[in-house]
Formats: C-alpha cells, structure tokens, sequence
C-alpha cells in the first residue's frame, strides 16, 4: 500500500502504459454515483439499504447457487400427495374426529374415558365438593385435553400441515419481518475483524461511513481485501490504518479512481463473490435442493473455466457473457481479480468506460496498441506462442502444420533478430524474413558476424538450410503473418518502442482489459490474434507473481482458436487461480478431435437453446448416465358385484378422482442420459440453458436446466 493509500504497493499499471492526453479514458475526477438497486439486492448508495444487505443471511449452499437470502431445500423432494386427495382427505379426517367426538361425549361408547380423569383428579374435584368452579375447570379441561388429542390425531392423518402450506398460508402470508440485529461483535457493520485486531479507530471510521451511505459493496469488497493483505504481512498495518482513516469508504482504491461500475445489467453479490446468470427452473429433472434457486457464478466456479454453446440470439453474449464480465470488472474495482474481455468491435460488452485499457485493433485512434510477442525477451517462448497463434489450427498432417516445427524456424530468426536489434522483429520484417529476402538476411548476417555472434549464426544458416527443403514451415507461416501485414494494421503491434503496447504479463495486477478485435473485413487476421491472446493468456497467467488476483480471459467468439495446445493449457489454468469463459455458436467451429477434449478440459458447460442434435450428443456423452428408479405400473379396474361394493367403489372415486383399480407395480433401477441430444435440440425454451458447474475444491453440480432470464 502506497503514501496515498492505494491497494498495491506497486502501480497496477507499471507494465500498462499511461493514456494519451486526449483520447477518452476512465474517469478520475469524479466518482460516479451507483445506479438505484432493488431493496435487498445489491446496496444502493443509501447506508440503510447497504446495511441490509450486509447483514442479509448467506448460509452455505451447493455450487452455483445464488447464497444472498437462499433457503435451503432437502436433496430429495418430499412425497407430494394430488391435491384432490389431500383436500379430501383433510375433510374426512375432520369428519371422523368430529363424529368420535360426538359419540363420546353423549356416551354411546360408555365412559371409559374418564377413567384416567379419575385416576389422577381427587373425589372432591369431581363431585363439588370443592367448589363449582374446580368442577367445571376439572371436567372442561379434560374436554378439552382430549378433543385437542382428537384434533392433533386428525391432523396428522389428514395431513392439515400440507393443506395449510399448500392452499392457505400463501393467501395469509406476512409480510417478511425485519432480521433482527446481529449479536454484539459479529456485526459485519461494526467491522468485528479490525476491531479483535485492535483498530479500533478504523473501524469505527467504516463503520460510520456505511451507517451515513457513504459505502458501496465494491468499497467494502475492495477495504476487505486490503485487509486480507494487512493480515498476509505484505503490507503494513500502520499504512493501512492511515490510508482508512483519511480517506474513509475511498481508501485503498482502484488506481483509476473508480468506485463503481457506470451500469449494471445483473445481480452481484461481491460478499459472496457472486453474479447471478438465473433461476433453477422447478422442473422434475432439475434436482429437488437447486429448483426454484438462483443460479450464480463466482470465481471458484469460473476457476475451472466455462464454456458456453448456442447459436446466434440464443442470448450467449447479453445473458451469460455480459454479466460474468460485469462482475470480474467488479472483482477487478475490488483489487480481487484481473479480466480481459475479447470480442468483435460492438459486441455488448459494456462500454469503454467500463475498462482501464481498451484496444481497438485497426482503428487508428485506439490509445493502445497490443504487444505481438506477450511482453517476453525469451525468443523461444516468444517463437512458441507467436506459432500457436499462426499456424496453431492447421492439422500436424498439413506441410508445417506442426506448431513445433513452426516454433523452431521462428526461434531461428527471432533469437538472431533480438541479438542485433535489442527487440524482436515489426510484422513486415518478420514476413521479410520468412520469406527469405536476400537483403534482410544478408543485413542480419553481416550484424551477427561483425557482434561475434556465432551461436546465432549458426542458428541463422540452419533457418536457411530448412527453407530451401521442401515442405518447410516458413512459407505457411509467411502467408499467416501476411495476415496481419495489413495496411489497417500498420500502426499496430510495433516493436521499436515508439507505440504504446499493451502485455498479457499484467495480469498481476487488478487491471481490466477490453479487446476489439477487427471481425468485419479481417475474419481470418481475427481469428490469428484470438489464438495469440489465448496462447499469451495461457503462457502467462502461470508465471504470475502474484496469484492470489483471479485472473480471467473472456472470448466472445473462440471461432477457430481452438487448438491442441489451447486445450492443455486451458487444464493448467485451475492450479493458477485463472480461468477461461470461451464461447462458440456450434461445436462445429471446433476440429472434431478436440471436441470431446474442450469439454472435458472445463468445468463449466452451457448449452443454450437451439442447440443442434449432433452438438446435443457432445455434451450427452460429457454429462454422462445416471441410475433412475423406473416403475411400471399396470392397473386392471376392479368390478363391484354387490350394492355395497359399488357403494364403496363410488366413494373411493370421489376421493380420488379415479376408478378403482388393482395396481401391479414392478421397480427396476435403469441407466438414462442425464439430458438426452433430443431433449438438449427441442426441449430447452428460449431463454434457457443447461448449464453444469464445477468448482476449484472438487464440488459439481448435475445438469441444471435454467431460466436465464429469470
């Protein structure tokens, strides 16, 4: 924590370069104030609502479920009795009590039932010779000990409970009382982990800026994590204590300034870590404890990476997309995560202001431009990513298909080029080099030979030696670079230190990063650089000083820039704390021998409505089989032959509301598709999705079928 109480020692942004004077940026002067929330949901800026919802329960549930005010449910639903004949029944239980009640109290069954009143109660009690009044309490309150006994008896047989909670208490529910105060010291209000600290003028100060509206859920998330760093040794109490009790709710911040996001589209729980994507719908596939529940995503769960499939306006990008990259953008506010989004330009990501850089590729005013090779002075690591991303998609049967291969031709030259030049080469001179122009290796030989370069060298005349054999990588990898050669891109991913480049290496730091990616007119340039960005994110995220950041990359469209390496480096991420949200409109945009591969490498799985069958059977076979319980039942109508048989028979159906049969029933357990391809393609609404979630620790949870609108 620095002398202005910012959260991290050193700047976020020591690897990002400064804006320009004028182009826009995220704004610093001005806090803006947080947009209006439902009571209970996320705080608004009043210190009541704030309050409320800081003290609102958040007991523990099962992965992915929305924990801010949830009730939870037993895993298996309770047997639920047909309404007609629970009503029915209710009534008769009634009926029963009611004529027992009459027959014993005229004595048509004797008075045999005094006999424990006798037992128990004096003789004088019972024949006045204590007063009328002892007689009529003793005599009334034993009336009404067992009509009370009679009515207890009835109500359990005829299931009263059930009938009041199904048809009754809903008409007559209260409104939800206030929750009552939480006991002394465990007042999240009062800062209680401060004060056992012994800061107890800290905490008195937060406490008072949330009690006057001053604090947002993003300021309590963001001091929290400051304290949480306090607590770790890596930074020092003193400072922190006074960074909070000059600048109260806005001490440690952003350093952007930022306190808020300009809008929000979803529900956030940043106590809990949560955005809410949906409700469980109350379905009999769903499981008895999620239905009727939010469904919600955190960082635990996007730690195992998610992947989302469904056609155009199934609702991928506004109702998944969206919202998880509004809450990483807030975990980011918070010092607690690093996100960078992917997309094409005018996808609805949010806004610029929503993000501390944002890269236009091909759009001269961008303020930043990206960095080709990852931030690395490595060439071989360099070679390796810049290789993926070119040639990364074609098959190894392909001539220089091999990223390997692609790797170490690139290394031949990267590693001489930065020997001579400090730098590794611009895009028109590596597509020079690749193309073997006789002045640009002559130039670098002459530069190796005069530094005394000699490894180089030697790595310079193997490059030569593979070109001139044939099927050698170089010239695939010369029409990919070509690619990017464009003129639209000629102020972009410069190398001579003259532009202003944005690194993946910055992650460390709770940055948040938006990417345009330049869709229209250069789908293929597009898709080489959102296998770059995933190679780099996959390459660095790993090597992060520090991981305790959550570390995310978003790509809205992964058309294409699913490789072989992709897949083994998206199962390195969960170890990292990082996590990748990839999404596709078919399983189609990815080769068929990796299908079963992606899905298998995330945790997270979201099929969304219109899903096509032969994408259906994927994530089939992905979600697996489950033991059911199957019961086949057969029912043959039973025929009265005496008056009073079918007098019994009419009754039974008026209670039941069917003929009387005899039932033959047969119970086998049988193994069935969670969610079959044909359910998956035809029995997911619009507006929904089957989404199954994993988490960090090893939890999971079934398929769920979900309202994502809900």
């Amino acid at each position: 924590m620095d002398a202005e109480g910012r959260y991290d020692a050193q700047h976020p942004h020591d690897r990002v370069p400064e804006p320009p004077a004028q182009p826009p940026a995220v704004p610093t002067s001005r806090i803006p104030e947080p947009p209006t929330y439902a009571p209970g949901s996320v705080p608004g800026s009043e210190g009541a609502a704030f309050l409320a919802w800081l003290r609102a329960p958040r007991p523990e549930a099962e992965p992915g479920i929305w924990r801010l005010g949830h009730k939870p449910r037993p895993k298996e639903e309770p047997e639920r009795v047909p309404g007609r004949q629970l009503v029915i029944g209710a009534l008769l239980a009634l009926l029963v009590a009611w004529m027992v009640w009459s027959l014993l109290y005229n004595g048509y069954l004797g008075w045999w039932w005094f006999l424990p009143l006798e037992l128990v109660t004096p003789d004088s009690w019972r024949h006045g010779q204590a007063g009328p009044v002892a007689t009529v309490v003793t005599y009334y309150g034993y009336y009404a000990l067992v009509g009370g006994g009679l009515l207890f008896a009835a109500g359990k047989i005829g299931r009263w409970g059930e009938v009041w909670r199904r048809y009754i208490g809903p008409r007559f529910k209260p409104a939800e009382a206030e929750l009552p105060p939480p006991p002394p010291g465990e007042d999240p209000a009062e800062w209680p982990q401060l004060r056992a600290a012994g800061a107890q003028a800290v905490a008195d100060r937060l406490a008072a800026d949330a009690r006057a509206g001053l604090m947002r859920d993003v300021d309590h998330a963001r001091i929290m994590r400051a304290w949480q760093s306090v607590r770790s040794g890596r930074h020092p109490l003193a400072s922190f204590s006074a960074a909070v009790l000059e600048a109260g709710a806005a001490a440690c911040a952003h350093p952007s300034g930022v306190r808020d996001l300009p809008a929000r589209s979803a529900r956030h729980d940043l106590l809990a870590h949560q955005v809410r994507l949906g409700t469980a719908v109350d379905d009999p596939k769903n499981p008895y404890a999620y239905r009727s529940a939010g469904l919600a995503v955190g960082p635990e769960v996007l730690g195992t990476s998610l992947l989302a499939v469904g056609p155009s306006g199934s609702g991928k990008t506004q109702l998944v997309v969206r919202p998880i990259t509004e809450a990483l953008c807030l975990q980011a506010l918070a010092g607690r995560a690093a996100v960078v989004v992917v997309g094409a330009a005018g996808a609805m990501l949010g806004g610029g202001e929503q993000y501390d850089v944002v890269i236009r590729i091909g759009d001269p005013s961008s303020a930043y431009d990206l960095d080709l090779y990852g931030g690395t002075t490595d060439p071989d690591e360099a070679a390796a990513v810049l290789a993926e991303a070119l040639v990364g998609d074609l098959v190894s049967e392909h001539a220089g298909g091999d990223s390997r291969r692609a790797a170490t031709a690139l290394a031949q030259l990267l590693g001489p080029f930065r020997a001579v030049h400090d730098r590794f080469p611009s895009v028109a001179e590596l597509r020079q080099l690749l193309d073997g122009a006789p002045a640009q290796i002559e130039k670098l030989r002459r530069s190796l030979e005069e530094s005394g370069q000699e490894a180089m060298l030697r790595e310079l005349d193997a490059r030569e030696r593979q070109s001139a054999a044939s099927g050698d990588a170089g010239s695939v990898l010369a029409d990919r670079i070509a690619l990017l050669d464009r003129p639209a891109f000629a102020s972009f991913f410069d190398t001579t230190g003259e532009g202003r480049p944005f690194s993946l290496r910055a992650l460390d730091h709770p940055v948040r990063v938006r990417i345009d990616l330049p869709d229209r007119g250069h789908a293929d340039a597009s898709r080489v650089l959102a296998r770059l960005l995933l190679a780099q994110f996959t390459a660095s995220v790993v090597h992060r000083e520090d991981r305790s950041l959550f570390a995310c990359l978003v790509l809205d469209d992964a058309a294409r820039a699913i490789t072989t390496e992709a897949v083994r480096g998206v199962q390195r991420l969960r170890s990292a704390n990082a996590g990748v949200v990839l999404v596709l409109r078919a399983l189609d945009e990815v080769p068929t021998a990796l299908r079963g591969s992606l899905l298998g490498a995330v945790g997270c799985r979201v099929a969304l409505s219109g899903l096509t069958a032969w994408d259906g059977q994927q994530f089939a076979e992905v979600w697996g089989k489950e033991w059911i319980e199957a019961r086949d039942v057969t029912d043959r109508q039973i025929i009265a032959e005496t008056a009073g048989g079918k007098a019994w028979h009419l009754l039974r159906q008026a209670i039941s509301g069917k003929a009387p049969t005899q039932r033959a029933v047969t119970v086998r357990q049988v193994e069935r598709e969670r969610w079959s391809p044909s359910e998956l393609a035809h029995a997911v609404p619009p507006g929904h999705a089957v989404i199954s979630l994993s988490s960090v620790d090893g939890g999971h949870t079934s398929p769920l079928l979900v309202n994502l609108r809900g």
